[in-house]
């Protein structure tokens, strides 16, 4: 899900909870720039990037952030033991724990995604999302990797999710441009063909 709007199963639209927010954008480079004075950055990127694939596992993980019926103090305390029984930094702790107080838990996958793209940027490297049906195997990473690296001049730091609800092909998002190759996308533009033949 790379759009700002995608098809749920049943025909629901959702918001794309990576996408970041204004909010999600500033708590982002708060941390960004924490990291850089405190000299953290590759581990905190490490424990954001571990939240992010519990994130995408745990279905009782992404209610506990997106649902309003837990309070700031819920999802703070929720956010606090995962963060402890992972042993992340303190740094990412406490930045969990201020999101969530503050009630923007439901911004928190934007911020990750926005603080990787920071990182990325200091680095030196391009980040891309690789969004499939399925998941992909090793050689057909590896060969969306050589497809991006002669599109882009550089060789991307590859990121993969699973969204069974783009029914086959990938989306790559690089940044804020996204290439959609995805039968979903497909079957929506050949019926908005036929609807206006």
């Amino acid at each position: 899900m790379s759009a700002a709007i995608c098809n749920a199963p049943g025909g629901y639209q959702v918001a794309d909870e990576t996408k970041a927010t204004d909010a999600g954008q500033r708590y982002a480079q708060s941390l960004f720039e924490l990291t850089i004075e405190g000299k953290q950055l590759t581990k905190v990127e490490a424990d954001l990037k571990s939240l992010k694939a519990m994130y995408a596992d745990s279905a009782d993980l992404r209610r506990l952030v997106a649902s309003p019926a837990f309070s700031a103090q819920d999802k703070a305390k929720g956010l606090a033991a995962i963060a402890k029984k992972a042993g992340f930094q303190p740094l990412t702790a406490k930045f969990l724990g201020l999101v969530a107080t503050n009630g923007r838990a439901g911004d928190l996958m934007g911020a990750i995604t926005a603080f990787a793209e920071m990182s990325a940027k200091h680095r030196g490297v391009v980040s891309a999302e690789v969004t499939s049906a399925t998941a992909l195997t090793a050689a057909q990473l590896k060969g969306v990797q050589t497809a991006l690296a002669e599109a882009l001049g550089k060789t991307p730091e590859l990121s993969t999710r699973i969204d069974p609800s783009i029914l086959g092909g990938v989306k790559v998002r690089v940044g804020s441009r996204l290439f959609d190759a995805s039968l979903r996308s497909k079957l929506d533009s050949l019926k908005f063909a036929l609807k206006r033949a």
